[in-house]
């Protein structure tokens, strides 16, 4: 009594009629269950309880305005009057920090470095020179933007001479990055994610890689350098995709998957290292769990 709850799965009909909430949230072909408490009837349970939870998380999350008299930010460098600049963050020259965002502490923001309207930079956050940041991005606990990539020249003797990495990052509008994720900057040009991606804690996306628009990546995954994955991809936690290939819009990877080769249609689903297709893969590893038994 006194909570909202919510019900997006027919499994959990009887555990809703068993409810003592005082509203249950649901889809509006649900309408006409009987409940024993109101019901709020909507087109999409997730999108609706998605604006439910901002309205208490507003409630609950005053944000502090201002910038900190601890904070060090260059002379030069431009920070909006209505940003909020936390103690021990850090600006350096030439930077740019749009309307309402917040830098939180020990954030450290780099040369030259923009930032748009509305981000919320968590504690932590290291973003390196000449990244450019669009509005509404978020970027959680220790996210590194903008480190050097992998990339070293064999020498004749068993050395590795350091290639510089003289590009950038760039993260269009919407962008939400997990904590502890890496963004390496080019080689050269920039190394981009698209407007709406959403990208999980611990995943390493390397130098010059592309990610397309509303593409959602799950923890742990890695990205060799110069890929391409295209829009509305779903690519799940501890998937690898090897470097220099070309992943088709709405494609869709399985966990622990290895890519190791370009997808050519759109739509598609792949599982196994290396990926092979989805349907393919389970009538595979049926045969192969049997093999025992087979010998």
């Amino acid at each position: 009594k006194g909570q909202i709850a919510f019900l997006s799965n027919n499994r959990y009909i009887d555990t809703a009629k068993q409810s003592k909430a005082s509203a249950i949230l649901l889809h509006k072909d649900l309408e006409n269950l009987d409940l024993s408490v109101p019901t709020i009837a909507v087109e999409n349970v997730y999108a609706s309880l998605a604006d439910l939870l901002s309205i208490f998380n507003n409630a609950h999350q005053a944000k502090s305005a201002g910038i900190s008299e601890l904070a060090a930010i260059a002379k030069d460098s431009i920070v909006h009057k209505n940003c909020s600049i936390s103690s021990f963050a850090v600006i350096e020259g030439s930077s740019r920090v749009g309307d309402g965002t917040q830098v939180m502490s020990h954030a450290f923001i780099g040369k030259n470095v923009s930032i748009g309207k509305h981000c919320i930079i968590y504690p932590g956050v290291k973003i390196y020179k000449d990244s450019v940041i669009g509005d509404n991005v978020i970027l959680h606990s220790n996210a590194i933007i903008g480190s050097d990539g992998f990339g070293f020249a064999p020498m004749k003797d068993g050395s590795f001479k350091k290639i510089p990495h003289i590009g950038n990052v760039v993260i269009e509008d919407n962008v939400e990055i997990g904590a502890n994720t890496v963004i390496d900057r080019a080689t050269m040009g920039s190394t981009l994610i698209r407007q709406g991606v959403k990208l999980d804690n611990l995943i390493q996306i390397a130098h010059n890689v592309e990610i397309g628009k509303n593409t959602v990546i799950a923890a742990q995954a890695g990205i060799a350098g110069s890929t391409k994955v295209g829009e509305n991809c779903q690519i799940g936690g501890q998937a690898g995709l090897v470097g220099h290939i070309n992943i088709s819009d709405r494609t869709l990877i399985q966990a622990q998957s290895g890519m190791t080769k370009s997808t050519r249609k759109e739509g598609t689903k792949w599982y196994g290292s290396p990926a092979i297709a989805y349907d393919n893969y389970l009538k595979s590893f049926a045969i192969y769990k049997n093999l025992p038994d087979l010998q």
